[in-house]
């Protein structure tokens, strides 16, 4: 590990705070709680920030005032992919529905690794960071979290926040198995790049052909003209597999999608040499309370969805809202905490409920299912109305905190 740069380290009295997590939630509640003054470390499993990976959106008033409070919204405005038009096509390539870029891309969408990069950017004058490694075990004591790593030495802290995404690993430290608080919703998702070698032009989205339960679409990367996206979704039961084997996850796929016509057996064997393969359950996490003693969840662990419950968002939003509170008691946690889950959790099951219906919009089970679907959408109406609803439903009234601190630096660490 290398050795931490310091520039203006806070008080030492300033509160601790462990976070799990280097995504989304876990910089942007680094940003908000260095802000308010506080010590945080984040520590991620990955040896360094993610890049690419499928793009992302924000909605809505609320979506777009934290992200202008943070001081990031016109950053994330010059990279925007400007949307992600859909085609949805028959085996011939002849088009049978298309949803307009602002169905799917929302105000501003970005590439997931794009806007992580930002929101680390942002924090790091105030953050520790710690990569290549994770928690191994939390024990909460009467004064702080006494916390051992994989590979760092052991260290405590005053607190401790579980960003860490669906599969988190401090709820299932702190708060019981995975089992308890997931719930499969039916259908698997996986996306990956390759070459584009179909002539995809850039810009124009994806396109997609459906067999009933299953959907195969690719799209041109935005950044890379020879690169491109494949994107596909299968109904399932849930399905037993290792999470950390990429050629489990490549055999799960070819079965669930062989013999199926337009481009899909171009896609299945590019699989062979794909690197960046990301496969996972469409799931939902529902845990009862966000925060055991100084523990709590934020983001896709606390409530969260994998596909389409605009948890990126809510996540940004959650960050905001946490640190704002631990600021109004720095020293009481549990009423912060408190007040926290009770400003935020009817709001984020409200975006979270859209996450139920992705499988089933995305790879309708019947062949009357996807005519119905490809019948109602192609009624602007109909769009208007769900946009409309997508922009409701990520409406919260935000509390205004005042910040302790502009701009004063941390530490930060890579490895």
């Amino acid at each position: 590990m290398s050795q931490p740069q310091q520039s203006h380290q806070p008080a030492a009295s300033a509160r601790t705070v462990l976070i799990s997590g280097a995504s989304i939630a876990g910089p942007a509640l680094a940003y908000w709680l260095g802000r308010h003054g506080f010590r945080p470390t984040v520590v991620e499993l990955s040896p360094a920030l993610r890049p690419g990976g499928q793009a992302v959106d924000f909605r809505g008033e609320t979506h777009l005032s934290v992200l202008q409070r943070m001081g990031v919204l016109e950053d994330l405005r010059r990279i925007q992919t400007g949307g992600s038009p859909m085609t949805f096509v028959d085996a011939d390539g002849k088009q049978l529905l298309h949803l307009p870029a602002e169905f799917a891309g929302g105000d501003v969408e970005v590439l997931r690794g794009d806007l992580s990069r930002v929101l680390y950017e942002a924090s790091l004058p105030f953050t520790e960071y710690v990569f290549g490694d994770s928690v191994s075990s939390l024990t909460e004591t009467a004064t702080g979290v006494d916390v051992t790593f994989l590979d760092s030495p052991p260290r405590t802290f005053d607190l401790v926040i579980g960003a860490d995404g669906l599969h988190s690993h401090v709820r299932r430290l702190a708060f019981g198995p995975e089992s308890d608080h997931v719930t499969h919703l039916g259908h698997y998702a996986a996306t990956w790049t390759l070459p584009n070698d179909l002539d995809l032009r850039p810009g124009t989205g994806s396109i997609g052909y459906n067999a009933p339960g299953r959907l195969a679409s690719v799209g041109a990367s935005r950044t890379d003209p020879t690169r491109a996206g494949a994107f596909l979704v299968f109904a399932s039961p849930e399905l037993t597999y290792d999470r950390h084997d990429p050629e489990a996850h490549k055999a799960i796929l070819k079965r669930a999608f062989a013999g199926l016509p337009w481009k899909v057996d171009h896609l299945l064997a590019s699989l062979t040499n794909a690197d960046d393969l990301y496969f996972d359950s469409i799931s939902r996490a529902d845990v009862p309370t966000w925060s055991t003693g100084r523990i709590a969840l934020v983001g896709d662990a606390a409530c969260g969805a994998t596909i389409g419950g605009m948890g990126t968002g809510t996540g940004i939003v959650a960050a905001y809202v946490l640190a704002g509170e631990l600021s109004r008691s720095p020293h009481d946690h549990r009423a912060a905490f408190t007040r926290y889950e009770s400003l935020l959790r009817t709001y984020a099951q409200g975006c979270q409920k859209s996450g139920d219906r992705t499988g089933p919009f995305l790879a309708p089970s019947s062949k009357l299912g996807l005519r119905l679907r490809n019948g109602l959408l192609s009624r602007r109406r109909v769009l208007d109305w769900m946009l409309k609803a997508g922009a409701d439903v990520t409406t919260l009234s935000l509390p205004t905190y005042t910040t302790a601190r502009e701009s004063t630096g941390a530490m930060r660490t890579t490895r």
